[in-house]
This record gives structure tokens, C-alpha cells and sequence, in this order.
């Protein structure tokens, strides 16, 4: 028995309690979680903008050490220190075999598994792959990077979700070049990593976007040069920065029809927006056919990042190792399990970086 935060229902309070969690049968792990990020998709999941089974343990950015390993299991063994994967890749559907591993087809498959139960016997599903919320948890091997060396237990597993998102979005969605000008939308968990991704690719101006005026200093630590209050001006003052060209790139981490807009009408002729925030389908963003010919403007999507955690994970560690990335720049409070509910609020609050749950 381990104790766990469980969501009961769609919309229903987390729940912290013991929970009766197998030993890892063929192909699994079991893991004893060091820390676990509170991230917005796990917001998002509770309240019903995501889809997930229910009941179920969520959080997906977490690390940890190996505890047992199940039959078959070979590159991993009991006292290995590792990142958790939510999003692993099967290798062979569309997405996979053009290299696109983030847009995996079965990459959450596992969601719908039943990996443990209560103490009542009502069967529990895995959040997103992972299960962190909680002391211990059983995953597919899959599911388990093994954690560089050099880099701390507790703030890795930031690396998991909140850096590898931001990092990618930079590098290798909107692909920021030295001496480009980039605005960041949200000064949240995924936002501070990205401002520190766009200062270790060089950007010469990078603009930091938030409801909070409290977030200019976090912002600024993280690499930002300007901050702007988010309002209904925010894209004229961000083009004011530009000699009134607007930046050449704009990363939104905030999931809204109208920072979406912002950011796409912060940019310059030509340039790229990026959109990491998740959405819920009634945030709806419209365009006139006339301005997306005039401005030439690129508008993607971005899924964790455009990451292949295995390629990039050993990336992001030598960033940290060299003193270039931050990790525990991005933490603004630390909690217990009990927490995660007032960290959920703190977030719709528009408050602080990232909650780091530790055991």
C-alpha cells in the first residue's frame, strides 16, 4: 500500500490516500517517486478539458529511483535513478515511422489500463501513463528514462514534462536562431522554461507576457530582457520593442482563444507562432482569409515540445550540468501530496512557476 492523490470523477476533489499498488509484472517497473511537477495538463485532466479514465492517479512529470523490475526488463535495475516518460513512443505507427514520435498513435494507450486499486478494490488507471502523484508507482518500461549523471534527483523530474515542452517548443518547433527576437506568452512552469530555452539559443530580445505583474522578476531570472502585463495592448507593446516589427517568433504556453491571437499578431511579417498552451474546444480563434496572405505569418501546433525524450534528454542535462539551464529556477513552492489542490488553484490564479510535489 502506497499513498496516492486520486481523482474519483471528472470535476471531484483529489482525494490522498492509500492505495494497493501490484508488484511490476513482464515488461514494468516499479519506481519510488522523489518529486513529482504539478503541471496544467493535470489541471486540465481533473476538471474535463482532457479526457482520462477515471478513477486515476495522475501527474505525469516525475523521477524517481527503481525499486523492482519485472521479467524481460534488462537496461534497468532495482537503485536506478530516472525520469519518468508520459508520452513513449510504440515505433511503428504512422507518426513513429516518420520520426514524429510526439505524435505517437498509442502513445497513451496505457491510460486506459487498470494498474492498481483502493483499498475498496475499485480499479485505478494511471493518469497519463505514469501515475506520479504518488509514493510509488508500477509503469511500463517504456515509460522509464534512466536519469543522467550530474543532475539532481528532485529537480529532474521537471525534465520530464515542464523542460523538455519548453526546450522543444524553441528548438525544435519554432526553431529559434541566434539574434531573433521571441515573446513569450505565460510565466508559468512551461513558460519559465521557455524563456530560459530561447536565452540558450541566443535570442536578442525576449519578451515575457503574464497576467501577474509578481512574475517580472521570475521572468527576468529566467532570460527574459522585457516583460509586458498582459492587456488588451499587449501586442502593440510587444511590437513597440521591435521598431514596431513585431517579434520574429511567439511561443503561447496559456492555452486561450485570445493570448493565441496576441501572440500571432505580436509577430512580424513572416514570422512564427508557436502554441503550446492547451485549449478547451470552446476557445475558438479566428482569422480574415486577407491577413493570413498579408502578414505570411506560420501558425503550428507544438506537442510535448516536438520532443523525442530519449534524443533530447541527454541534451538537456548538459545544459544543466554546464550552469546554461536552471532547473530549480522553474520551482516556486514545494508541497506535499496534500498540496496539489491549492497548487491547482494557485495556477487558475495565475500564481507562481512550478509546484514541485516531494516525498
Amino acid at each position: 500500500m502506497v499513498r496516492a492523490a486520486v481523482l474519483p470523477a471528472v470535476g471531484a476533489p483529489l482525494e490522498v490516500t492509500e492505495i494497493d499498488l501490484p508488484d511490476p509484472g513482464p515488461g514494468q517497473v516499479r519506481v519510488r517517486l522523489a518529486a513529482a511537477g504539478v503541471c496544467h495538463s493535470d489541471l486540465s485532466l481533473s476538471n474535463g478539458t482532457m479526457r482520462v479514465p477515471v478513477p486515476a492517479v495522475l501527474g505525469h512529470e516525475g523521477s524517481g529511483t527503481v525499486v523492482a523490475v519485472g521479467e524481460g526488463v534488462a537496461h534497468l535495475a532495482p537503485g536506478d535513478d530516472v525520469v519518468l516518460n508520459w508520452a513513449p513512443s510504440c515505433g511503428s505507427c504512422h507518426a513513429c515511422s516518420l520520426g514524429e514520435v510526439w505524435l505517437c498513435a498509442n502513445a497513451l494507450n496505457g491510460a486506459a489500463e487498470v494498474y492498481a486499486r483502493t483499498a475498496d478494490g475499485t480499479d485505478l488507471h494511471p493518469g497519463l501513463n505514469v501515475a506520479a502523484f504518488a509514493e510509488e508507482t508500477v509503469v511500463p518500461a517504456s515509460c522509464v528514462l534512466p536519469l543522467p549523471e550530474g543532475i539532481p534527483l528532485t529537480d529532474a523530474a521537471l525534465l520530464g514534462c515542464a523542460v523538455l515542452t519548453g526546450y522543444g517548443a524553441v528548438h525544435h518547433s519554432a526553431r529559434v536562431r541566434a539574434g531573433e527576437t521571441v515573446a513569450v506568452f505565460g510565466a508559468g512552469g512551461v513558460g519559465l522554461a521557455t524563456l530560459q530555452a530561447a536565452r540558450i539559443a541566443g535570442a536578442s530580445t525576449i519578451v515575457a507576457v503574464d497576467v501577474s505583474p509578481e512574475k517580472e522578476d521570475l521572468a527576468r531570472a529566467a532570460g527574459a530582457t522585457d516583460f509586458v502585463v498582459a492587456s488588451a495592448d499587449t501586442a502593440r507593446e510587444i511590437r513597440a520593442f521591435t521598431g514596431k516589427q513585431g517579434v520574429d517568433v511567439a511561443v503561447e504556453c496559456v492555452g486561450r482563444a485570445s493570448t493565441i491571437r496576441a501572440a500571432w499578431d505580436s509577430t512580424r511579417r513572416g514570422g512564427r507562432t508557436t502554441v503550446v498552451g492547451i485549449g478547451g474546444k470552446d476557445q475558438q480563434v479566428t482569422f480574415n482569409a486577407l491577413e493570413i496572405f498579408h502578414w505570411g505569418r506560420t501558425l503550428s501546433g507544438c506537442v510535448y515540445g516536438n520532443s523525442d525524450p530519449a534524443r533530447d534528454l541527454p541534451v538537456l542535462a548538459e545544459h544543466v550540468r554546464a550552469g546554461r539551464l536552471d532547473l530549480g529556477a522553474l520551482v516556486t513552492e514545494r508541497i506535499a501530496l496534500e498540496g496539489i489542490p491549492a497548487a491547482f488553484a494557485n495556477m487558475l490564479a495565475g500564481k507562481g512557476g512550478r509546484a514541485l510535489v516531494t516525498f
